[in-house]
């Protein structure tokens, strides 16, 4: 994710803080003094808003470690204002595995809240953390001895007290929170698995996503209401969320079937090294390719993308040829892959283009508009999937 910095690696897994989180912890500290309090004050918020994202990166480890136990490897975990993301390698189709996972996460809570109940019985200050754990209680003053006649080495067990109970209370929240049949939210996950369970994957997935989108807008009438912008901000986290879950699922179940040599562009210019930036421009204007294969004696060396087309012709360089500015680096894929495997390739990836190797030599092309109108045009047609593959390639070739 754009604008995150990696901060640690658990079990393999990196965590990284998003800038915004940052800009935070600088409102959380600076409301806190803004309204009178403290440098102790604000810290204590610091503290505690710290200790609300280490328990959400638990969340988010319940949840990877669920998808590893079933082979799903995770990318990372950032943290955000909003909460965390895990980002899964891929949702697993079947909906038990599914439900599993999802529900990990909440689990971590219901343990977490257990273990925070039990120390506060242990300590055996339930009755006043209770009260120290209203709002605008002044908890870090008992800490540091200054609401307590005694020291602050005796405020302690009470300051404990404290601190489990206000994250009993936040686990509580993220367990009933996380559990709204809100898609693409846990809930909305465990909705949707158990759907699966009876009616085919794609019907489960609008059906979970309708209901999201309902939810959203509840969560954003409140907030308008209430003049609170953060369950506004929620719901648009979960509008766009289900809306996009939605869609990734049902194109990638129209692609299910289908190869890379199915949908590539077989018609497409290529490039040598020593062509000039003046003449591929040339070629962009003539034609609809973007990216341009560079190839040496029969060999695909390099990709020429059209953003580092643009960028080196806006220095003024028409003249420049193709290899300075050409990428050695790039993804490519086999004729025979599975299209669905192929696609987390080119959307992760730089390039907008992705060539096809046979045997090392280039046969064809792939983008995700060329993917899309493929799919479009599969799913109008009335003939075998066979004579799809061949109608739609033609079509998009012609294109």
């Amino acid at each position: 994710m754009k604008w995150s910095w990696k901060i640690a690696r658990i079990a393999g897994i990196d965590v990284r803080i998003h800038a915004t989180f940052v800009l935070l912890l600088g409102y959380v500290y600076w409301l806190s003094t803004s309204q009178g309090g403290t440098a102790a004050d604000a810290v204590s918020e610091l503290v505690f808003v710290l200790s609300i994202f280490g328990i959400v990166v638990l969340h988010e480890l319940g949840h990877a470690m669920a998808a590893r136990r079933y082979g799903v490897p995770t990318k990372d975990i950032t943290l955000l204002p909003i909460g965390g993301v895990a980002r899964l390698e891929r949702i697993p189709e079947d909906p038990k595995q599914e439900f599993v996972i999802a529900v990990a996460g909440p689990a971590v809570n219901v343990v977490l809240a257990m273990l925070c109940l039990a120390g506060i019985v242990l300590i055996g200050g339930a009755t006043m953390a209770l009260s120290l754990a209203e709002p605008g209680s002044d908890w870090m003053s008992v800490l540091l001895g200054g609401a307590d006649p005694g020291s602050g080495v005796r405020s302690i067990p009470v300051v404990l007290s404290v601190f489990l109970t206000k994250l009993l209370l936040v686990n509580i929240m993220l367990i009933l929170f996380n559990m709204l049949p809100a898609f693409p939210m846990d809930g909305g996950r465990v909705f949707r698995a158990l759907l699966a369970m009876k009616i085919d994957y794609v019907r489960a997935t609008r059906a979970a996503a309708t209901i999201g989108k309902g939810m959203a807008a509840l969560f954003a009438v409140a907030g308008i209401t209430i003049a609170q912008p953060f369950l506004i901000l929620i719901a648009i986290f979960v509008w766009i969320g289900a809306a996009s879950e939605a869609s990734m699922v049902e194109t990638r179940f129209a692609m299910r079937g289908m190869t890379a040599q199915a949908a590539m562009a077989t018609r497409f210019q290529i490039v040598a090294p020593q062509t000039t930036l003046a003449e591929v421009a040339d070629h962009i204007i003539a034609g609809f390719q973007q990216d341009f294969p560079v190839v040496e004696e029969g060999r695909l060396v390099g990709l020429l993308t059209r953003a580092d087309l643009l960028r080196a012709l806006a220095e003024n360089d028409r003249n420049r040829q193709v290899k300075t500015v050409m990428r050695t680096k790039f993804a490519t894929a086999q004729p025979e892959e599975p299209l669905p495997a192929v696609i987390p390739r080119l959307q992760s990836g730089d390039c907008r283009s992705l060539p096809v190797l046979d045997r090392g030599r280039i046969v064809g092309i792939i983008d995700l508009e060329n993917v899309g109108e493929f799919i479009a045009l599969r799913s109008v047609l009335s003939t075998p999937a066979s004579s799809h593959a061949v109608h739609a390639g033609e079509l998009l070739q012609e294109s």
